[in-house]
């Protein structure tokens, strides 16, 4: 369970063959060879970050947002009005990679000023318009991480936010930021993050701008499939892992269905009791248990609510072997 109340870092988690090359070049940073995509499922109300906006938006951004011009220079921010929807992929991509490489690289004694400036700006305009949410973002971003490049940074980026039961995965490559709230956070088996901003921690800026996949547009929401009426299945596109979130009012039954793999099952609300053939458990607030592959498990509510997730890898993966 991850519970935010200051904002994570700007971050990306490099593929498989990235990975490897981090990892062997950088040891001591980059501790093991495996790739990391991730899936956070909000608990509570959860902003983020996720990927960057589309082009359209991109380019009112640069309009609107005179400090990153300030900061990258009008011939990189320029480039952005000369490519269009329906010019070439890569095309859009590279300069989209110029201008937030030359944002990212910015000169840390020039960043603190401009946005200084930007802060006073837009405190200003509130006297005569409503600030987007965007912007109201940026100036709590400014509170928590002032003059890092970070805050101005996060313009570029999807500001999502995710209702309880909603998903956000995040593949290799794609930057994101958590932002606030409580999320069931699943992920492959690695530590590699490559960070860039709003951080106190190592800054790795060239590896982070020269990784990213540049995609534009909202990424994609998972609300999930109902397995019963008590219980939604949450499968991102990638096979490391799966997500289930049972919810059961007092005295209601359902089942989980034996899988291929083993499990870990959260309790995070409630209690009740699990049973799998001749064996049964009173589980409550707190309790993490292991399942063994192939066992199915009954779940009977015990409190006005009960909430668990279990996580497993996807069944997906045991289909190709």
């Amino acid at each position: 369970v991850l519970s935010v109340t200051k904002a994570l870092s700007i971050q990306a988690h490099p593929n498989k063959s990235l990975a490897e090359k981090l990892h062997r070049e950088e040891p001591l940073l980059y501790r093991d060879s495996n790739h990391k995509p991730e899936i956070a499922l909000a608990v509570t109300p959860f902003q983020a970050l996720c990927g960057f906006v589309s082009l359209k938006e991109l380019k009112e951004v640069i309009a609107n947002v005179p400090e990153i011009t300030e900061l990258v220079g009008s011939k990189a921010a320029g480039q952005i009005f000369k490519v269009h929807e329906h010019d070439d992929e890569e095309r859009i991509k590279s300069v989209v990679r110029l201008i937030f490489t030359q944002l990212m690289s910015a000169k840390s004694s020039k960043t603190k000023q401009v946005i200084s400036r930007m802060k006073i700006r837009l405190i200003s305009e509130t006297k005569h318009r409503e600030l987007s949410d965007k912007e109201k973002l940026v100036l709590e971003l400014e509170k928590q991480y002032t003059g890092d490049i970070g805050v101005i940074s996060a313009f570029f980026f999807n500001y999502v936010k995710l209702n309880p039961g909603e998903a956000l995965y995040l593949d290799a490559n794609e930057p994101h930021a958590y932002i606030s709230g409580d999320c069931i956070e699943c992920m492959a088996a690695s530590d590699n993050v490559v960070r860039a901003g709003l951080t106190p921690k190592h800054r790795d800026v060239q590896t982070l701008c020269s990784m990213l996949t540049y995609k534009l547009g909202y990424p994609e929401i998972l609300k999930g499939f109902p397995l019963t009426p008590y219980v939604t299945r949450y499968l991102p596109p990638f096979d490391e892992f799966e997500v289930d979130h049972c919810e059961l009012p007092l005295g209601r039954s359902t089942v989980l269905p034996a899988v291929p793999g083993p499990s870990v099952y959260l309790v995070i609300e409630g209690e009740g009791k699990l049973q799998t053939g001749s064996t049964q458990l009173l589980v409550n607030q707190g309790d993490v248990l292991f399942v063994p592959a192939h066992n199915e498990i009954h779940i009977t509510g015990e409190s006005d609510v009960m909430k668990l997730y279990r996580a497993g890898v996807s069944s997906r993966f045991f289909q190709t072997l």
